[in-house]
């Protein structure tokens, strides 16, 4: 939002300075971006030519003797046509930089003869595009003064960066108000007189999508002569970054920004018979004001007459009805529209305007009317003519809201110590209106201020005006005891995973929680519920189901620009659903090329080879043990989601239900989904599945207990059918003794004719640990007799002869 400081002092009044404005914008939260100062004018000022002679060596050159205000006539060469003796103009000495065309001048020479400087033209100050001459001024211009301060150029321009919430910001006088509210001066509250208007509007409206418009006024002007605005209009919307048009279009710009209620005025001439307000038919199509055709959908609002489609409601006018020097009749249009839809229609045809900027926000309904009042007043002052009477349809008023107010939130929210008497004074100057009296009170909220739904918007308020930093530094309470728990569990197994994938030589990366809708399908994802209403790009218009898909698709633009063997890691959530319960937290992490534990690359020794599924699985189970998992009790078994290579995954489960994660190397079809190649392999861990640590009477580590006696081990060979699962036999032996057996890890897999039809050997190595006496060769062989009955009764297994 840009508006100038003599603008600002139209809805202002006050002795404040710049540097104090800008300072107290800041401060009562409109951050201001930027302040021009228009110190690049101060250089020029205003000269006359004194004489002006044919150059002896170029025909369109010419040399002029200028007084600048010196006393000592300047010689400068000049190739304007319009230069002569006589001529008062803006003249920049050597050294001035000149922004229209970026040059810092220098004395010069031109086709040999000396040029002391310039006569400037419009386009030369960035004043216009205007380049066909110098300029041009009264002969009573002072001469030898500054040229912006006598042509009101040193206007300072302001640049405030406006949050979404603040559409009453959105109007230099919304903004003086917030200042006045402040103490920064006080607010000119001139009330807008209706016009008078002669006889009923002959052009009626039909409002057949009420939902999308709440309200529409419309007046017809006759007799207006559309000529250029007047130079102050014009510089004020040149000073904001607007290019003059015509003086209905820029009057139509001007109550946009002065008032925040954008306006559109139509040819009259051009509209045939009345207006209706209804969506759009599916194919219709219109040519906007900035020249290109739209095609519009059912769920857009439009203006439409007999002939079609005139305008698109609350972003842009339409081309065939828009006002020109022939216009001598205007329908000047006052319209209420839904922001969301006004949003929705202006994202899908990737138009952006200062209308749709306002709209999408929220505008003032009950300006609406006196906007329309505003503006008809001005193309009277402006462009004469005659108004007839203004046509109200569907606006039914404005139901103030109010909110029930608790004066001592302000001190529990923000810590300021407020009194009740200032805080509803601050409510007041803004233009909420406090009802009753006591320890809580009811506040309307004005009609310009959509944004403010509860309390604590009140005490935001009430905060802001009186001042954040009135706010004392105050150091964190301390914990009773030394030791008191601050992080909650999924906090600490939070960053106990992030620190273990980091250790393991992964690379964190943080990736967008929106991805395309075919990468959210292919891992499981694509619910319409979890589809944004309004995304950012196209490409992002789903909330991620998996941390994977991000993950993935930042390897292959590693891969792409010559990384190609990279380990990244996340820990962050997930979207099941699009309620609170169906967000997790996961811990996910992808390996491409040859990024092992030990390293990537090629070796003297030999090359590293490529990433597999016994990657993945050591980085997810590296990644439970830190959150905390019991990893001796883990099963791996089949079933993996569809995106994993069926043959080469594994789901993680903590006894038969729970699911803690799962790992593997990635589906060719899941990759070309993606568009990415290479060796890849992954795993995601859920550590919010993750069973809660029994709370331990004490904080003290129990004693370390080691067994005096000889660990020993024993190494087993079943046969067993090909389909059993070398996890299902390690855990039947495991299970065959758990005070004496550690553990049970497999060495050796053998498949052969010998071993008969769909048979395999697998062979394992039990660790046997005494703990109160060294055990007998009796002792060891019931307990290898337990192994084998206990393998054979699990999995069918016997030993192998």
């Amino acid at each position: 939002m840009k508006f100038t400081l003599s603008w600002l002092k139209d809805h202002l009044e006050t002795d404040a300075t710049l540097d104090e404005i800008v300072e107290r914008l800041t401060a009562i939260g409109l951050e201001v971006e930027h302040v021009d100062d228009k110190a690049a004018l101060k250089p020029f000022v205003i000269a006359k030519v004194l004489t002006a002679v044919q150059h002896p060596d170029a025909d369109r050159l010419r040399v002029l003797t200028v007084d600048t205000g010196s006393g000592v006539p300047v010689q400068v060469v000049c190739g304007a046509p319009n230069a002569r003796a006589g001529l008062v103009g803006a003249f920049a000495a050597p050294g001035t930089y000149v922004p229209g065309i970026d040059v810092t001048l220098s004395v010069g020479k031109i086709r040999g003869v000396e040029s002391h400087g310039m006569m400037c033209s419009e386009r030369e100050l960035q004043l216009s595009d205007e380049h066909d001459g110098i300029i041009d001024l009264a002969q009573d211009a002072p001469v030898g003064t500054s040229f912006a301060a006598w042509a009101h150029l040193d206007d300072p321009v302001i640049e405030i960066n406006l949050t979404p919430n603040r559409p009453d910001a959105t109007s230099v006088h919304g903004i003086a108000r917030d200042l006045a509210a402040s103490g920064l001066g006080r607010l000119k509250t001139t009330p807008v007189e209706p016009v008078a208007g002669k006889d009923a509007c002959p052009v009626k409206v039909a409002i057949e999508a009420p939902d999308l418009c709440p309200g529409f006024a419309l007046r017809l002007v006759r007799g207006v002569r559309n000529e250029p605005s007047p130079k102050w209009m014009q510089q004020r919307l040149i000073a904001i970054g607007l290019r003059p048009i015509n003086a209905l279009v820029d009057i139509t710009n001007y109550v946009t920004f002065d008032r925040g209620r954008p306006l559109h005025v139509f040819d009259a001439a051009k509209v045939a018979g009345n207006l209706a307000v209804r969506r759009a038919r599916d194919g219709e199509k219109v040519l906007a004001l900035d020249g290109r055709e739209y095609a519009l959908k059912p769920d857009m609002c439009v203006i439409a007459d007999e002939n079609g489609v005139e305008s698109i409601a609350g972003v842009m006018g339409g081309e065939h009805s828009g006002c020109d020097e022939n216009t001598t009749d205007v329908l000047i249009e006052s319209a209420l529209w839904d922001p969301m839809a006004t949003a929705r229609t202006g994202r899908t045809l990737g138009i952006i305007t200062d209308a749709r900027y306002r709209f999408e926000r929220g505008v003032d309904p009950e300006f609406m009317v006196p906007g329309l009042e505003l503006a008809t007043r001005m193309v009277m002052d402006l462009c004469g003519g005659e108004p007839t009477q203004a046509e109200v349809v569907g606006y039914a008023g404005h139901e103030p809201k109010v909110v029930s107010f608790p004066l001592s939130e302000v001190k529990r929210l923000t810590g300021l110590d407020v009194p009740s008497a200032e805080s509803l004074d601050i409510l007041n100057r803004l233009g909420f209106v406090p009802q009753g009296d006591g320890e809580v009170v009811d506040v309307a909220v004005p009609s310009w201020r959509p944004d403010i739904d509860g309390k604590a918007d009140l005490v935001e308020e009430v905060m802001r005006i009186h001042g954040v930093d009135e706010i004392a530094p105050l150091p964190l309470s301390s914990h009773d005891a030394v030791n008191g728990k601050i992080l909650t569990t999924l906090q600490v197994r939070t960053r106990a995973a992030r620190r273990a994938l980091a250790v393991r030589g992964m690379m964190e990366a943080v990736t967008w929680s929106f991805i395309p809708a075919g990468h959210a399908e292919l891992f499981g994802g694509g619910q319409a519920a979890l589809k944004l209403a309004n995304p950012i790009a196209a490409d992002m218009s789903d909330m991620r189901p998996s941390l994977l898909p991000g993950l993935i698709s930042a390897a292959q633009r590693n891969a792409d620009r010559g990384f190609a063997d990279v380990a990244l890691f996340e820990v962050s959530g997930t979207y099941e659903g699009d309620t609170p319960q169906a967000q997790r937290r996961v811990a996910a992490g992808i390996r491409r090329g040859t990024a092992g534990l030990d390293g990537a690359g090629r070796h003297w020794n030999g090359n590293a080879g490529n990433v597999g599924v016994f990657d993945a699985k050591a980085d997810a189970f590296a990644a439970l043990e830190a959150a905390g998992a019991p990893v001796d009790r883990l099963q791996i078994e089949q079933g993996a989601p569809g995106w994993y290579h069926p043959g080469r995954s594994g789901l993680i489960k903590l006894g038969p239900k729970v699911v803690l994660g799962h790992f593997g190397e990635f589906h060719p079809r899941t990759l070309e989904g993606l568009d990415v190649s290479g060796p890849l392999c992954g795993f995601e861990v859920f550590l919010d599945v993750i069973p809660e640590p029994k709370a331990r009477p004490t904080r003290t580590k129990p004693k370390l207990e080691l067994s005096p006696f000889q660990a020993v081990k024993r190494d087993f060979a079943f046969v067993v059918d090909r389909q059993v699962e070398a996890g299902a036999l390690t855990r039947a032996a495991l299970a065959a003794d758990r005070k004496f057996i550690t553990g049970v890890s497999v060495f050796d897999v053998f498949e052969g004719a010998a071993l008969g039809e769909g048979k395999k050997s697998i062979a394992i190595e039990v660790s046997i640990q005494p703990q109160e006496k060294t055990l007998t060769d009796e002792d060891f062989e019931a307990l290898a007799r337990r192994i084998v009955e206990n393998v054979g009764k699990q999995t069918g297994g016997v030993l192998r002869g």
